[in-house]
């Protein structure tokens, strides 16, 4: 029986070079199986060079040796207004939970923000415009007062963060010396500050 004529011959394939063929170019050339081993073991005698970050001469192994009475509180939006729902004084509960002056700080980042909240916040505006707290400029790109706050905490590591937003939190716990301050039980409490005796223990 004659084979029709369009009809492929039985296991007939389109010869094709493989991907490790030296007539290729090495950028589209395939790496063999044990390549990578073959240049760890050549890497070993090598000496490589690694990026740190480097540590803050303010710290004392975890201990932030900056901190200190008069303490410095860098206030979040969402600080202002859990405070006002608890009907809590700023200044005032943050001297009873760290039995000491605080002078609480405001970003232009964290005063824009609450000025975008609109009339609903108006009790917010006019307690972060209170002449007992203090203005930071800031330099800049951006209005986003959580990278703000971060940044500046980065750099400067005698603040407190005063704020109860749980993913500003989870940022700043990355950063080692700087205490958060958060609303806890109708009281402000503190957390990674060892000289805290107003704080309740949770």
């Amino acid at each position: 029986m004659t084979r029709p004529k369009g009809q492929k011959r039985f296991a007939e394939m389109k010869r094709m070079i493989k991907l490790t063929d030296a007539r290729l170019k090495a950028k589209d050339r395939a790496k063999p199986k044990n390549y990578e081993k073959k240049q760890e073991k050549k890497n070993i005698g090598e000496i490589t060079e690694k990026q740190v970050a480097p540590v803050t001469s303010a710290l004392f192994f975890r201990y932030n040796t900056q901190l200190g009475p008069p303490y410095h509180v860098l206030v979040d939006t969402n600080f202002i207004n859990f405070s006002i729902k608890v009907k809590l004084d700023i200044i005032q509960s943050m001297m009873d939970c760290l039995y000491a002056k605080c002078t609480p700080y405001i970003t232009d980042c964290v005063m824009g923000e609450i000025e975008k909240l609109g009339t609903k916040y108006r009790v917010a505006l006019r307690i972060a415009k209170d002449p007992r707290f203090e203005r930071l400029p800031c330099s800049h790109k951006g209005t986003y007062a959580d990278d703000c706050i971060v940044q500046r905490v980065t750099q400067h590591k005698c603040y407190i963060v005063a704020t109860c937003d749980r993913e500003l939190k989870r940022r700043i716990r990355k950063i080692p010396g700087v205490p958060i301050m958060y609303l806890h039980g109708h009281r402000y409490t503190i957390e990674r500050m060892p000289d805290a005796h107003g704080a309740p223990r949770t």
